[in-house]
């Protein structure tokens, strides 16, 4: 068994999306997946597709913005697969308003998901990369992180998760350990169905539309976002870090 057989890597908001594309693919390296969500039942779909390939995966229900959940969650990995050394902080959810139409709990729910759930994760697996002398984090952050009109709470945690990553690397590079982040442009996912519906859109013209403004004219699929992920987890990426790459179909203004 090769080196990269043994990794095991946690993927959090895996049950569906860019998450659930990212699982599989991490699996299809080689890789043994946490699969982890809100609800673990509804990682059962991403787990299946992983097994039925021939891969090792475990649905793990946690709220990545409670410590104490992350940190049993992460225990539990632990011991069930092996020390997680891949980390893949992808939960988030949307709350999409205008300044000021936006609450509280709008902005401080995407905060702690988003943000502190990335910050609980990688405290909590980062014990297990030193101990390894190798780990891999990569962080999922968006083209928002630039301004998108009714994001003011999504654009500022995205554009939060570059500093975060930028530091990680910093602090974790000597100990083997890389962190980057990934910024997807539009992806055809249940979040950009929710944006269209906010905008009172059909789906479809929403995908058109967007299309015509990316230089590749088309929408991204997870499964792009999925391959620029597997790069930066893989072995030969330990010599880049702290980079921040925007798979958006083309450069953005």
């Amino acid at each position: 068994m090769s080196t990269t057989e043994q990794r095991v890597a946690i993927v959090t908001g895996a049950a569906r999306g860019i998450g659930a594309a990212t699982a599989v693919r991490l699996a299809a390296d080689g890789r043994a997946v946490a699969v982890l969500d809100l609800d673990a039942s509804a990682c059962q779909g991403t787990v299946e597709t992983i097994t039925a390939a021939g891969g090792t995966a475990l649905a793990v229900s946690c709220d990545v913005s409670d410590s104490a959940q992350v940190e049993a969650a992460v225990g539990r990995v632990a011991e069930e697969l092996g020390a997680p050394v891949i980390l893949v902080n992808n939960a988030g959810v949307l709350r999409d308003n205008l300044l000021f139409k936006m609450s509280d709990t709008d902005w401080d729910t995407v905060m702690n998901v988003h943000l502190r759930g990335a910050f609980l994760m990688s405290r909590a697996c980062q014990k297990h990369m030193v101990d390894a002398k190798f780990g891999r984090i990569v962080n999922l952050s968006s083209s928002s992180a630039l301004g998108n009109r009714g994001q003011a709470n999504y654009s500022a945690v995205k554009a939060g998760l570059q500093g975060f990553t930028k530091t990680l690397a910093i602090e974790l590079g000597k100990f083997g350990v890389t962190a980057n982040a990934v910024a997807p442009g539009f992806i055809a996912t249940d979040m950009t169905v929710e944006t269209a519906a906010r905008v009172g859109m059909d789906f479809e013209d929403f995908q058109a539309a967007a299309a015509t403004q990316i230089p590749v004219q088309r929408v991204g699929e997870p499964g792009d976002i999925a391959n620029a992920i597997a790069f930066f987890t893989g072995e030969q990426a330990g010599f880049v870090s702290g980079q921040v790459l925007y798979v958006a179909g083309g450069p953005l203004n």
